[in-house]
């Protein structure tokens, strides 16, 4: 059996085939608030694909990475009035607890940005020796132009890769940089903000730099697949993906997939705009297979509208197929049919509608629904 799996890069549906054991890198949280639904989703569908690659034989090693040192995080801080890393460590501790809850499979490694700052200084050495990086005003910049695959993954035109790059902090108006598209490895710190010695200067990372130099440290210099939000596309992986092949002289990634947008209304979830759903909120009222149901009755790739309707029907939903759990047999029946949902670019929609039918008809949905994380037990969860 294959699975298929849409690659942003390719623009296609395509064979995942990777060897006994899979390398997969996703990219973690900005610890300063509380995960959202929209951070369960995307973890969830690298969870719910995990599950399914364990089931052909395979051995996964996933490598979900913390940036305890970032704009977001030394500005929420400064803020409160607290040590950045007390902040990340006291959100860390809350997300942990809920990815636990919701049932998540434990990473291959967590490492932390401030983890790798030798890594990091090393590998911003690799980008300079290799020409494609320059130093200018106390900082390091990567040369875009230097780069000619640079927009392999996103696919976007100057224009729109400016404007992003705006949004998303990259400063184009920065009156040290040969080109407004280059990007940051290594800056000054305020006065105010944490600061390591280097060859350039006392200062910081940039952003996109810790997952080029973790995924190379955790798992090598070419990972099976890589994944996040698909805001993450450009610049974040854009900037990772042509940093670290500058570097190695390697394919970075065999495979991109990326989640959609859940969204409260029309609105895209996100911190910034302050229109969150929690998961510690929904977990006091809700039990988690509830919350994997609400998530997996949408394509990961398709955008969708969170509603609180949705988990009333999630629960109705469970207790369906906790009624039909250890039925007339049926079981194997059920499970081919979840696989191949699987199997078919993580259609996890069908795979839910599989064990509709089949609890409707009275097999054995348990196999099936332990594929997909759910617990059909009826206990505490």
């Amino acid at each position: 059996m294959t699975v298929r799996l849409y690659d942003t890069a390719e623009r296609a549906v395509v064979p995942f085939e990777p060897g006994p054991v899979v390398t997969m890198y996703t990219c973690g949280i900005t610890p300063y608030d509380a995960a959202h639904l929209g951070h369960a989703a995307t973890y969830l569908i690298y969870d719910v694909l995990q599950r399914r690659l364990r089931d052909l034989g395979h051995d996964t090693q996933c490598v979900r990475n913390v940036t305890d040192v970032d704009d977001d995080l030394l500005r929420k801080s400064r803020e409160l009035g607290v040590f950045y890393l007390d902040l990340a460590a006291e959100e860390m501790a809350r997300f942990d607890a809920d990815m636990k809850a919701l049932g998540l499979l434990a990473p291959f490694s967590e490492p932390r940005a401030t983890s790798a700052i030798p890594d990091i200084l090393g590998f911003i050495g690799m980008v300079l020796e290799s020409g494609h990086a320059y130093q200018a005003g106390g900082s390091v910049y990567f040369s875009v132009s230097s780069f000619p695959r640079f927009g392999q993954i996103s696919h976007l035109g100057r224009r729109e890769m400016l404007a992003l790059a705006a949004e998303h902090g990259g400063n184009p108006d920065d009156p040290y940089k040969r080109d407004p598209l280059d990007f940051v490895l290594w800056q000054p710190s305020a006065p105010d903000e944490p600061s390591w010695e280097s060859l350039w200067g006392p200062g910081r990372p940039g952003w996109h730099i810790e997952c080029s130099a973790l995924a190379l440290r955790e798992l090598g210099t070419t990972i099976d697949l890589h994944g996040g939000g698909r805001d993450l596309v450009f610049p974040h992986h854009e900037c990772e993906a042509a940093q670290s092949e500058a570097a190695t002289g390697e394919l970075f990634v065999r495979r991109w997939v990326h989640y959609g947008e859940v969204r409260l209304g029309a609105t895209k979830m996100s911190k910034s705009l302050h229109n969150l759903v929690f998961v510690t909120d929904l977990l006091k009222e809700w039990e988690p297979s509830a919350v994997r149901i609400t998530i997996f009755d949408h394509h990961y790739r398709t955008s969708w509208p969170y509603e609180p309707e949705m988990m009333e029907t999630s629960a109705a939903r469970l207790a369906r197929w906790r009624a039909a759990a250890g039925g007339r047999g049926g079981g194997e029946e059920v499970l081919q049919a979840v696989r191949a949902a699987l199997d078919d670019d993580l259609d996890t929609p069908r795979a839910l509608a599989a064990l509709d039918i089949a609890a409707g008809r009275g097999l054995d949905v348990t196999a099936a629904a332990e594929l997909l994380g759910v617990d059909l037990s009826g206990g505490a969860e």
